[in-house]
């Protein structure tokens, strides 16, 4: 490598290099979109390109423009692609011969890519077209713009990881196949758009703060890359309610991730969570956010979830959470959004307010709907509501049923510890 993409010896270390490479990522594809029009082949390139960070920028050093780097060796990989197939056109058809010989050659770069121009917004609507269902539109999105992989997506849609790949490669041919410039949309094209884009991001945000799978509870550079660019959608749409809504939601909830693990990477709940290490700027944000839009009447689900966590935050101990105020908004949530999660939320909050066992009718209701069955929360909420109720041995079964149901690791330990505890303090009664 020459000039600013040259190594510059600084050392890097492997997690490191990750995060940086899942940040350029999506940049990186939106400059090789819009440069060679085929989003398809630049998602391959760039991952080639990506491949080759992720083993000699640990080894050589960090370069001194690390997306320039990216740039130039996926546009390499763009350009032999692009000649191939020119020699191809030219075997099959003597006529090609006479094309100008730049007809196939790649665009230059221009002033936008010198100057850093950021198209990852851009690439997140054209990862929304229309010609894509909603599921492979999400499932595309988290792979390019999200950056997570190919078998992150296939358990966050529990299909098999050959069947996620398939559907994320045929997403990519029919946007391929619509000839779609390669550009924000227009108004009217957006808003139909607009709704899997910000589900999208809760996904991917959601998928930062409470990692599904593995060794870590969060992963921290996804949610803040969700927050990223639900800032930039912010400010293309400043007068939308659920984008400000889920912006605000985001921000509240991300608040509060230096106090959600301990000093061994464990799981700290939030009743128990030191309040002092709560990003109160953040909050301070997310509750302007969130009070700005609500008296516009034009209510959403991202609004009441965001008011939700606004009442957390701003509660300076637990024993001063306005229960009653998250009970109705649970209530007005389900109205708007009626999913297992919201009712199971929704019980929670019933049990604070009129006692637990109010809380386990709604859970044993849900069970008996099949709409959570064998899901690892169900048996989490009961477990902590049958502890509320003081039947520490009904909860420490609920705990270990939970426990053997979830893939987050450090969540499993504290469903673990805590039906220990349990089955300790039951036993010695």
């Amino acid at each position: 490598m020459t000039g600013d993409t040259a190594g510059s010896g600084a050392p890097v270390g492997e997690h490191d290099a990750e995060d940086l490479l899942r940040a350029l990522a999506p940049q990186v594809v939106g400059v090789l979109t819009r440069r060679f029009r085929d989003f398809a082949a630049a998602e391959d390139a760039v991952q080639e390109a990506l491949l080759a960070a992720a083993v000699q920028w640990p080894e050589e050093g960090l370069p001194r423009n690390p997306r320039g780097w990216l740039i130039q060796v996926a546009s390499r990989r763009m350009t032999e692609q692009v000649r191939s197939e020119q020699a191809r056109r030219r075997r099959e058809d003597l006529a090609a011969v006479r094309e100008p010989a730049d007809h196939w050659t790649a665009p230059g770069a221009d002033r936008d890519d010198a100057a850093g121009r950021d198209d990852t917004l851009t690439l997140l609507f054209l990862c929304c077209h229309p010609a894509l269902t909603p599921s492979a539109a999400i499932a595309l999105t988290l792979r390019s713009v999200g950056g997570l992989t190919t078998a992150e997506i296939a358990r966050a849609f529990m299909v098999p990881e050959p069947t996620m790949a398939q559907r994320i490669s045929r997403a990519k041919q029919r946007i391929k196949a619509s000839g779609v410039p390669f550009r924000l949309p227009g108004e009217e094209d957006r808003q139909r758009r607009l709704d899997a884009v910000l589900h999208v991001l809760y996904l991917i945000f959601n998928e930062g703060y409470a990692a599904g799978a593995g060794d870590d509870l969060q992963r921290v550079e996804l949610s803040v890359e969700a927050i990223r660019l639900a800032r930039a959608l912010h400010r293309l749409l400043p007068k939308d309610d659920e984008v400000a809504g889920l912006l605000a939601l985001m921000l509240l909830t991300q608040a509060r991730s230096a106090a959600r693990t301990g000093p061994g990477g464990e799981l700290v709940p939030l009743g128990e969570q030191d309040r002092t290490l709560w990003d109160r700027a953040a909050v301070a944000e997310g509750v302007a956010l969130i009070t700005e839009v609500l008296p516009r009447g034009r209510l959403g689900p991202y609004q009441v979830q965001a008011a939700v966590a606004a009442v957390h935050d701003e509660a300076e101990t637990v024993e001063d959470t306005d229960w009653p105020q998250i009970l109705a908004l649970y209530g007005v949530l389900e109205q708007l959004s009626d999913s297992p999660v919201v009712r199971l939320n929704r019980a929670v909050a019933a049990a604070m307010v009129h006692g637990p066992e109010a809380g386990l009718r709604m859970v044993a209701d849900l069970e008996a709907s099949g709409r959570l069955t064998g899901h690892h929360r169900l048996y989490a909420v009961r477990a902590h509501l049958l502890e509320m109720a003081g039947d520490r041995a009904g909860a420490a079964r609920d705990y270990r049923a939970a426990a053997a149901r979830t893939t987050s690791l450090p969540e499993r330990h504290h469903l673990t510890l805590r039906a220990a505890r349990l089955g300790r303090d039951a036993g010695a009664r």
